[in-house]
């Protein structure tokens, strides 16, 4: 457009050297006609430059809002297929349910009754087994109330036989070292007099010397009528040939213990009941009898004192 106009310009100039006024005018009128043809168009161009960066500004705008739309369009049908495919297992699952509900339901209300008469016998087993408990509680405190009056009657009865022991020995002070002790063993109370102190060889008399002795002993005897009294005959293995009543050793020491019960029952407080006199003859030595001192030793009264076992016996029974 520029070109052209300048063409004309040129045109002009050259016409004017050569041509009329009117002429002149008339081209001078054209010139400023084509020159505001011109700018007219010059703006009209401007304005289409300018209304064609618009659109294509909003070209670009619409290009980026399609695309985002396509991108959340494919977004949702990735969404719908998603949940469209759980729907389906859902209802799957659902449909297999309900067809299988009433046998299912059958199922768990038998296994139930079956787990609900189980509980029942393991309650009732449980209860009998907390009766058994409690039965057996009681028997055992009654039985640990039995035990520890047994105690206390034992403990009773040693303090008892310590006592017999004590009041024995203050008795028989003065036979000591004349072949007598005293001793306590196993909730027994031991006498033993050697046979010098009581007999003389071969005899069963009881001399002056030992009838004191045991009439001593009878003395505290006589004070505990509660107590059993055994009183044993010992020899040693030397052969008895001294008199021809008697038959050995053993007849000997049977007529020995029985002297001695007959010296202690002359106390009319020692009941008889209680006494008993037994032989051991030479069976049961608390020495050798190589020696002369230990066949000395095993020639001996043991007069055996032991408490009366009724109440013991009859807690042991109840226990």
């Amino acid at each position: 457009m520029i070109k052209k106009t300048s063409i004309i310009l040129l045109v002009i100039a050259f016409a004017t050297s050569c041509v009329s006024p009117k002429v002149y005018k008339e081209l001078e009128g054209k010139y400023n006609k084509l020159k505001n043809e011109n700018r007219s168009l010059q703006d009209e161009n401007e304005t289409l430059l300018s209304a064609k960066t618009k659109v294509e500004n909003d070209l670009s705008k619409l290009q980026k809002l399609y695309d985002d739309a396509v991108s959340s369009r494919d977004k949702l049908q990735s969404d719908y297929n998603a949940t469209k495919a759980s729907y389906d297992n859902l209802k799957a699952s659902y449909d297999a349910l309900e067809a299988n509900s009433s046998a299912a339901l059958a199922e768990n209300s038998k296994k139930n009754r079956e787990l609900l008469a189980q509980l029942e016998a393991k309650e009732q087993a449980l209860a009998t087994e907390n009766q058994r408990l409690n039965t057996l509680k009681k028997e055992l405190d009654a039985r640990s109330q039995r035990v520890a009056e047994l105690e206390s009657v034992i403990a009773s009865k040693d303090a008892a036989m310590r006592n017999l022991k004590d009041a024995i020995s203050r008795a028989l002070t003065d036979f000591e070292g004349k072949g007598l002790t005293v001793e306590q063993r196993d909730g027994k109370v031991y006498v033993s007099m050697e046979n010098k102190l009581l007999f003389q060889s071969g005899s069963w008399a009881v001399g002056s010397e030992g009838r004191r002795a045991v009439e001593q002993l009878g003395s505290v005897l006589a004070e505990n009528p509660e107590i059993a009294i055994l009183i044993e005959g010992h020899t040693d293995n030397v052969p008895y040939n001294g008199n021809a009543q008697l038959s050995g050793n053993w007849d000997l020491s049977t007529k020995r213990a029985t002297a001695i019960v007959n010296i202690l029952q002359s106390n009319s407080n020692i009941k008889a009941e209680n006494l008993t006199a037994a032989g051991r003859g030479e069976h049961a030595p608390i020495a050798t009898n190589d020696t002369s001192e230990g066949r000395a030793k095993n020639r001996r009264i043991e007069v055996i004192l032991t408490p009366k076992l009724d109440e013991i016996t009859k807690l042991l029974n109840d226990i």
